[in-house]
């Protein structure tokens, strides 16, 4: 295996696992039973990278590798044995922006590893990013993360975007990973820490009197 299939075989890893320990948390906050968290643990884990595949043609990451998804259900059941913690919610923003990040780098990579052009690429890493994360707040009956004002695809968009830009600059994956992984979590966190949102469109509908 080369160095770049290397990487991006552990990073997709990671961040299936990372994205399913979300997915567990949020059936901690609707206080489901194990079942269900292995559930939301697996639907977010590899939710998104699932349509990626499905998009550009690839074969589905999970299906010969069930690694995947072993991940996924270890995260729920580390989830699971903490038991009750007053920190869940602030983990669930926290590992979320982890996931956001890595699957932001590692769907664009994917994308642009097939050859698809790099602006879709970009485009792969967003969804790889969004998808399991709306499922999951679906599933929880959360606020869709679509619907929020607060950056979040933002974050994916910006950090898909500059792994894209450096890759096509011919600078070597990890560098290039490093700096888009860096750009999506920093803006995502600057997102929870500081409250920082898009603004609204200020054209809406006037109430009727």
């Amino acid at each position: 295996m080369d160095p770049l299939a290397a990487a991006l075989f552990w990073l997709d890893y990671a961040a299936a696992a990372v994205f399913g320990a979300t997915g567990a948390l949020a059936a901690a906050r609707r206080k489901h039973d194990i079942i269900t968290f292995g559930f939301f643990a697996a639907i977010t884990g590899v939710g998104g990278g699932t349509l990626r595949d499905l998009l550009i043609g690839a074969p589905v990451f999970w299906i010969q590798r069930p690694g995947y998804i072993l991940a996924c259900l270890a995260a729920a059941l580390v989830i699971w044995l903490l038991g009750q913690r007053g920190w869940r919610f602030r983990a669930l923003l926290w590992l979320d922006a982890l996931g956001m990040a890595a699957y932001a780098v590692v769907g664009t990579a994917k994308a642009l590893s097939l050859g698809v052009h790099p602006f879709t690429s970009v485009i792969m890493g967003v969804l790889t990013t969004a998808f399991g994360g709306v499922v999951r707040d679906v599933l929880a009956e959360e606020p869709n993360l679509l619907l929020r004002r607060e950056i979040y695809i933002t974050a994916a968009l910006l950090g898909a975007a500059v792994f894209a830009i450096l890759q096509w600059w011919r600078v070597p994956f990890w560098p290039a990973g490093i700096a888009g992984f860096t750009a999506a979590f920093c803006l995502r966190a600057g997102a929870i820490k500081l409250g920082w949102s898009l603004p609204g469109f200020m054209g809406g509908e006037e109430k009727s009197q």
